[in-house]
């Protein structure tokens, strides 16, 4: 493997949460018992908790929408209720809730992923665009041949591959992998092998596939990036293909890591060659 350019991406597929009820009500500033006012919640913290939508508990971006009587929630949960309000159940209809977009714009937040080590800070409407791109995201577990359903960073990935999965795992920029197939014109049951190794201090995959297509043997080799889209065009490979001990060179492919694009009728990930 040398340093040269291509393009990859990590897939990452949010965790749709089940949706929850929450009944929310605005309450008055009351005195205690020795006549002392609590303190008002900070204005940025008040604002946030305006902003939560009371169904997925998710931050609202506009279109927000509002009831009659001026329950907010996000446009996503608005097909989910049927176009009731989940607080009062009064029909929603197509108001929206303006101010709110507009106060919203004021806010500062943090990355959601500052539990996995991102310390950012983001106006409001910029923080889902680093979200989708902050190094600090979990990734899906890229085990072939299995939907395994673990997230989580890469170290803890190639950990959890190495443990769980019993994937082997080398540390160098070039392997060597035998495939014996006494007749390789015969492929009977689909036939996968995932490879984790190190090397120029980032982790790659290497798949390798067999499987018909029909009545055809197809084998399939490809090779994953374990990180951003960024950094890897840093990097470029090569894969070999050959029999008798590899005396006899059949293929030869060098170019750029595979990209991924998500598929919008299965909701999964498939290859796609980077132009």
């Amino acid at each position: 493997m040398e340093r040269d350019s291509f393009e990859c991406v990590s897939s990452l597929d949010g965790i749709d949460e089940e949706e929850i009820q929450h009944d929310h009500q605005f309450e008055s500033l009351l005195k205690s018992r020795n006549n002392v006012v609590p303190p008002a919640p900070s204005r940025s913290t008040s604002v946030h908790e305006l902003l939560e939508c009371p169904v997925c508990t998710n931050s609202m971006y506009p279109p927000i929408h509002q009831c009659q009587n001026g329950h907010t929630l996000c446009s996503t949960c608005k097909t989910r209720v049927h176009n009731r309000c989940p607080t009062c159940r009064q029909e929603l209809g197509d108001i929206r809730c303006l101010a709110l977009e507009k106060v919203a714009e004021s806010l500062e937040l943090p990355c959601k992923y500052g539990f996995l080590g991102c310390t950012e800070i983001f106006p409001y409407y910029s923080k889902l665009e680093h979200e989708a791109q902050c190094s600090f995201r979990p990734y899906n577990c890229p085990y072939a041949g299995s939907e395994c359903p673990v997230v989580g960073d890469i170290p803890f990935l190639v950990a959890h591959l190495r443990d769980d999965h019993k994937v082997d795992t080398h540390v160098g920029c070039t392997f060597n992998h035998r495939y014996v197939k006494s007749n390789p014109r015969e492929v009977e049951n689909a036939t996968w092998m995932l490879t984790v190794f190190n090397c120029f201090g980032h982790y790659f995959c290497l798949h390798f596939e067999a499987f018909l297509i029909g009545i055809a043997p197809v084998y399939m080799g490809f090779l994953r990036f374990m990180g951003d889209e960024i950094e890897a065009q840093n990097f470029s490979y090569s894969l070999e293909v050959g029999a008798n001990d590899r005396k006899e060179l059949k293929l030869r492919v060098t170019g750029r890591i595979w990209k991924e694009q998500q598929n919008p009728d299965g909701g999964v990930c498939i290859p796609n060659i980077c132009s």
